[in-house]
This record gives C-alpha cells, structure tokens and sequence, in this order.
C-alpha cells in the first residue's frame, strides 16, 4: 500500500512539472499573452485617424535653418521649375498668406506658381486647422536622422507642431523613420533622451494604455537602407519599452511571411510592438487589389495579431495622384470599407502632405487652371471627374465616420467629389 501511494505522488508530481512546463511555453513569455487585453481599448491612437505628417517642405528665404528649396526641388539650392522638382502633386495654396515665388510657368489661370514653406508657422496652423475640421484624430510628425543638414528645422517643426495641436485638439507622436540612420540604436536613444521625451507633457502628445506613442518605421525592411540587426531592433524596442512607451512599428507589407520587403527571421522583432502599421505604399493601385490584400494580407495579419495581443493600424492611402490610380476617390473609399469591415484597432492614412509622391490628402489642385502650364501635373480632375480641393479631407472625415460607428458600413461611398 505505501508503495502504491509512493507511485501515485511521483506521477502527480510528474503531472505537475508538464503542466508547468506547457505554461511556459518552453520559456518563450511571447507565444503564451493569455493575460494581454485585446484589443486596447479605445486611445488617442487604438479607435483613432492617425494621417503621417511630413512637414519637411522649405523654401529660399523661409527663415528656417536649411534656408533652401527642401523637398520641393532635386537641387535645393535652385529654385524649382519645370526642370528642377521633387514632387509630382501641385498644391492647393490659396489658404496660406506666406507664399515662395517659383520659376514654373504661371498657372493655367494666369496666377503666380507659388508654393508654401512648412517651416512658416501660419503653413502649420492652416493644416492643423483642416486635420482638425475634417475630424482627423492624431498627426504622426516624421522625425528622420536628425543628426545632419536637416536636424535643426526638424527639431523646429517638432515645436510647431506641437502648438498646432494643443490649439486645435489634435494628437501627435514622434515616428521616428530609420531609414538609412547608421548610428540608429544609439543616436535614437540619445534624441528621445534629450530633445524628443519633453514633449510628451504636452495635453497633447498622444497616449495609448496610459503610455505616450512613438513609432518606429523601417525595422525589418529587405533593402540596404534598413540593414539593421534583430538584436538591434529588439534592443531598441525594449528600450523604448522601458522609458514607459506604447511603440507602433511600421513594418513591411509581408511581415507576417517575411518574405517579399521583409527580411527573414525578424518576426521576433515585430511581436515585439505593441500595434504594428504595415507599409502599403507601392503595392496596391486599384480597388480590386485592395480587395485581394484584404483577403490574403490584412485578414491573416489581425488573426496573428489577436492571438498574440498585438494591435493592428493599417495602411489607407488615396492613391498616387500622377499615376491615376484615384478613381475619383473609389479606390480610397474600398480601403476604408475592408479596414472596417476587418475590424483593425486604427486607421493610418498615407499620407498628409506627401507632394513627393502624390500621396497626399491635404488640399491639392482641382483642375488643369491650377497648375503651372505646361508642366505635366494632374490635377484632381484627372480623370474628367470634378473634385474640390479638400476632396480627399472629406473621404477622410466620412471613411472616418465609417470605421468609428458613426455612419453604416457601407461599400458605396457616401463622400461627394463636389459637395
């Protein structure tokens, strides 16, 4: 009999040790988050319309420290012109009193060919003003290497910035783009130390779990402009981690794969944010491609996401203007329709203010009369379709209404090209 009993008490206690060790999940704490709430609950970000914001456009005699055509020409040192640009949209610029002379043709309507300056604080104000109208919730403010020629006017926009948003009640965060920063893992550091942490006592620098947001985008990209190492993300992740933070990635396409714009074997570094905002620019163009990357992409992505406690910020984007891929808006308004539909946690737009690449949804040219003669940009009209220049605010504002409960579900876009 007390053999019998010796047995039993070997076997409980060898029951005991398997459980335990099933628990631990091999000693691997991120494939067992049973305790993580998901989603988060609602934020300054999780619920929200974060539009990336660039503020990175200056011009000759601006007053800004880089004193040069920014942005706006491939030779900064030039004035820009037919020949000399470095952006494909032409901006709406009617709204903004600080204005810069260019050598482009005069517009079709015999106006001037002016552009703004980002550095000009009535150019902020106006913005924050339409993100504000247009029921637009969080700025991301793009904060690259700021260690070169360009440091000094990004630290200055970051103060603009932020009196921007407390006046007019909208969030920002610190997205930090990593792209080809060699000194990232300890430099990042050091700027968020030094400069960059002060500004989350602001009323409004977003929170997210009680936490102040900052993003880090370009971790695990497969080219040699982020040829960065897993310890090395990860390292800076925890960091970040430690300094009481709510850190988004903004990850490849096919992070979930990693394949594609993904490095192999980064995985480890992506469950380790806590909302993860995988890049769509360049990958779709028409609303039946955002239709089969809702089916194949983003539907695995938030399945991955939910089992591991991880929120998910996909990517809207209204499309490359240059390159007709708007559809008078239909193609924008299919994104907003599947991310809803999906159920994702938040909503970033790609992007505000990117003339570069004619992404942008701030107040751009309406009809072939705005633009500068002669010089090859389409306009809104594009394709015969009318539009007004706050166009793609609005589809913003109602795609945002969509995804916040406020209207129906609907695949039929509500949002009229000219009201």
């Amino acid at each position: 009999m007390k053999r019998n009993n010796s047995i039993l008490l070997v076997l409980m206690v060898m029951l005991v040790c398997c459980a335990k060790s099933n628990n631990n999940g091999g000693g691997n704490n991120n494939d067992d988050k049973k305790d993580t709430v998901w989603p988060s609950p609602a934020g300054d970000v999780v619920g929200k319309i974060t539009v990336g914001y660039q503020g990175w456009f200056a011009c000759k005699g601006d007053g800004s420290p880089i004193n040069a055509w920014w942005h706006w020409g491939q030779d900064w040192a030039t004035t820009p012109s037919a020949t000399n640009k470095a952006f494909i949209s032409w901006p709406d610029v009617r709204e903004y009193t600080n204005k810069f002379n260019t050598n482009f043709a005069n517009l079709g309507n015999g106006q001037p060919a002016q552009l703004f300056s980002s550095f000009s604080d009535q150019t902020v104000d106006v913005q924050f003003s339409w993100m504000s109208q247009y029921k637009i919730d969080v700025a991301a403010l793009q904060r690259f290497n700021p260690n070169g020629i360009e440091g000094p006017v990004r630290d200055a926009m970051t103060a603009k910035v932020k009196t921007a948003s407390e006046k007019y009640n909208v969030k920002f965060y610190i997205m930090y783009d990593v792209s080809g920063w060699t000194n990232m893992q300890t430099e990042l550091k050091t700027d968020w130390t030094n400069k960059m942490k002060q500004y989350t006592q602001s009323s409004a620098y977003a929170k997210q779990n009680g936490k102040p947001v900052v993003c880090i985008w370009g971790f695990g990209f497969n080219d040699n402009n982020h040829d960065f190492s897993t310890a090395a993300c990860l390292d800076v992740i925890n960091w970040f981690k430690t300094q009481g933070c709510y850190v988004i990635g903004g990850v490849p396409t096919h992070w979930l794969n990693q394949t594609s714009d993904s490095r192999a074997g980064f995985l480890e570094v992506y469950k380790a944010f806590n909302m993860l905002s995988p890049w769509m620019v360049g990958r779709i163009s028409k609303a039946a491609e955002a239709d089969n990357f809702f089916a194949t992409v983003n539907t695995p992505d938030l399945a991955y996401c939910k089992k591991y406690g991880i929120d998910y910020q996909p990517c809207v984007l209204p499309g490359d203007l240059q390159s007709r891929h708007r559809a008078h808006g239909d193609f924008m308004w299919r994104q907003f329709y599947n991310m809803t539909r999906l159920g994702c946690q938040g909503i970033y737009i790609s992007m505000f203010d990117e003339y570069n690449e004619g992404n942008q949804i701030a107040k751009t040219a309406e009809t072939i009369n705005d633009v500068p003669a002669g010089s090859g940009f389409w306009a809104l009209d594009e394709d015969g379709t009318k539009c007004t220049s706050d166009y793609y605010l609005r589809l913003t504002r109602d795609g945002g209404k969509m995804f916040k409960k406020e209207m129906a579900l609907t695949a039929t876009r509500p949002t009229l090209p000219v009201p």
